[in-house]
């Protein structure tokens, strides 16, 4: 189940352009050289957004009561538990999608009138990622696989 909310993040900003090719993968000198600035500069940048990725976050898990377990700035996820649902949630900033809260729960995803959302969110972000998913039409086993290598990539 996705909650589509939005919360203000600074999308236009060329801090949040780093932030983008540092999560496509750039590193920040290879960022610095395609912008033409210091890694310095780039640097400064990519921690200013990092703290407005982080306070966003949690700005949203504290609006959807989700107690925090753990934030990755880079990939800008936060993962979670809903306190009033019980259950895992996560909250993801997409640039295409903005910021998503998702919880964990057993449901008939083909029935749901949020199917193709779905689908096409979690295809979105994982693109967004540089992550390649199994095809599947099934949101569930899609977004399981998603969150499982984002949390492979953080523990490396």
């Amino acid at each position: 189940m996705f909650i589509h909310l939005h919360m203000f993040l600074p999308t236009n900003e060329k801090q949040f352009g780093f932030w983008k090719m540092r999560r496509s993968g750039m590193s920040n000198i290879s960022i610095a050289n395609h912008i033409g600035i210091t890694r310095q500069g780039v640097s400064q940048a990519l921690l200013a957004m990092d703290e407005k990725v982080e306070k966003s976050l949690r700005e949203m898990a504290r609006a959807n009561r989700i107690r925090v377990e753990k934030i990755d700035v880079v990939k800008g996820v936060l993962f979670g538990r809903s306190i009033p649902f019980n259950t895992n949630a996560y909250i993801f900033v997409s640039e295409k999608h903005g910021m998503q809260v998702w919880y964990e729960h057993e449901g008939e995803c083909i029935s749901c009138n949020e199917f193709t959302k779905c689908i096409e969110f979690i295809w979105d972000f994982a693109a967004e990622l540089g992550i390649k998913l199994e095809k599947t039409q099934d949101p569930t086993k899609m977004a399981e696989e998603l969150l499982a290598r984002i949390r492979e990539a953080g523990a490396a």
